[in-house]
Parts: structure tokens; C-alpha cells; sequence
């Protein structure tokens, strides 16, 4: 485990849970569907060995994002979740940039399935993410506001296609605070932030 334990999804169940617009019925495709990408993105972003995970075919994997080139399961995990699915000019390490994320959501990011496409082998379906910009991000305060955006995802070589600026408006949507303001909003979001993962229930 990348935290020396496996991670508490407290706040963001209880997120999930309020602003879930789907209950799938048990064992259905969608059931299934959600649950796996939820371990999968909790894998990438707190094991530390590719050989722990259970959600990919090791031989197979690629992480496709936009139309861009493949990132292998080694090259996903090095990244890290969020700079592998945004891969831009933000210059952030793994650690950073989920600390950055963290700190701007500190009740973490829900993810729900909103429809499945086309089921296996090659499963599309459509999902959102949301969560409440209640710390600060990039030096812009927190606006309290719901940050919420749609993506369409093909889970073959896991291809992803969504508009970043959805997430990114409204988290540049806060003023820009002075250094002081941000180290104390830092230090605020921090002490209620640790050990979980925002994307997962």
C-alpha cells in the first residue's frame, strides 16, 4: 500500500451516497461495470505493485486518453491517476498532484456510472465525477461549489474521452490567493485529507 494501508472511503461514500443518481440493481452489468473501474482507480492510485492488482490483464493493458498514444500499466502507475488521465502542462509529481486534488476536494471526487453502451467484451459506457471545491487548488481559493463533469469511456485498453476544461473552470473559478492564504488553507485541507481516495467509493 502506497499510505501503509489500505485506504478509508468515509467522506467520499458519504458524497457518492448523496449525490448518486443511479442504484444499479445486483449484479448487473452496470453494477459490475462501476465497481470495477472504482477498484481500478483505487488501485492505481494506492498500490504500489503491479502484481497486487486485480482489475487488469497485465499482458494487455493500455491507458488511452483523448485519442493520445497508450500509456502502459507501468508508465499509469509511475504517473499516477490524475497525471495520467490529464496529461498536460502542469508539471506535477505523483505526490503532488493528488495532494493538489486532495487538498481542493477534502470530501473527495464521486464517480458513478451514469449507462453502459455496449457490454463485453468491449464495454463503453458514460460516467461523472463530482465533488465540492472546499480547499485550494493551483493558488485559486475554494469557491465551495460543486465541480462536476460527464466522460464517455471505451474499457478495452481503457480509452477515456472527456473536456478537462469542465473540471478546470471551476476550479480556477476562485480567487487567487496570496501565498500566506494558500499555506493556511494547505494546512486546513491536510489535517482533514489524509489516506483516502477522492474518486472512490
Amino acid at each position: 500500500w502506497r499510505h501503509s494501508g489500505p485506504p478509508i472511503f468515509d467522506k467520499v461514500n458519504k458524497l457518492f451516497e448523496e449525490g448518486r443518481t443511479k442504484e444499479w440493481p445486483k449484479g448487473s452489468i452496470e453494477e459490475t461495470v462501476q465497481n470495477a473501474v472504482k477498484s481500478w482507480e483505487m488501485e492505481l492510485s494506492h498500490k504500489t505493485s503491479l502484481n497486487d492488482f486485480k482489475t487488469i490483464n497485465p499482458e494487455k493493458f493500455k491507458l488511452i486518453v483523448n485519442g493520445r498514444k497508450g500509456l502502459s500499466r507501468e508508465e499509469s502507475l509511475q504517473l499516477g491517476s490524475y497525471n495520467a488521465l490529464l496529461n498536460n502542462s502542469m508539471e506535477e509529481t505523483f505526490k503532488s498532484s493528488h495532494d493538489a486534488f486532495r487538498s481542493a476536494f477534502p470530501r473527495g471526487f464521486a464517480w458513478e456510472l451514469i449507462s453502459v453502451y455496449s457490454g463485453p467484451p468491449m464495454v463503453a459506457y458514460k460516467f461523472k465525477h463530482w465533488g465540492y471545491f472546499e480547499g485550494p487548488f493551483q493558488g485559486h481559493a475554494p469557491t465551495g461549489e460543486m465541480v462536476e463533469f460527464l466522460w464517455d469511456w471505451d474499457y478495452e485498453d481503457v480509452e477515456i474521452y472527456y473536456h478537462p476544461a469542465e473540471l478546470f473552470a471551476g476550479l480556477f473559478k476562485g480567487p487567487v490567493l496570496t501565498p500566506i492564504a494558500e499555506t493556511q488553507q494547505n494546512k486546513s485541507a491536510d489535517a482533514s485529507t489524509s489516506h483516502y481516495c477522492p474518486f472512490s467509493e
